[in-house]
């Protein structure tokens, strides 16, 4: 296994670990504030649009270069 190689495994899992880190984050403020249903959609469509833009980045980027 060469380093570039390595190197594109090891961003992809800890990419998605960071971002499952953020969900639970998201999800332990709507907790401890006392959000309902509304203000938990609220907090994960607000704070869960910039990594999902980055997602959805990632997906263009793949569909395109073929």
């Amino acid at each position: 296994m060469t380093e570039a190689q390595f190197s594109a495994i090891a961003l992809k899992i800890c990419l998605t670990g960071l971002v499952l880190y953020m969900l639970w984050i998201i999800y332990n403020v709507g907790k401890e504030s006392g959000a309902g249903r509304y203000g938990m959609m609220i907090l994960f469509i607000a704070l869960g649009a910039g990594f999902v833009s980055f997602v959805a980045k990632g997906v263009l980027k793949f569909f395109m270069a073929q």
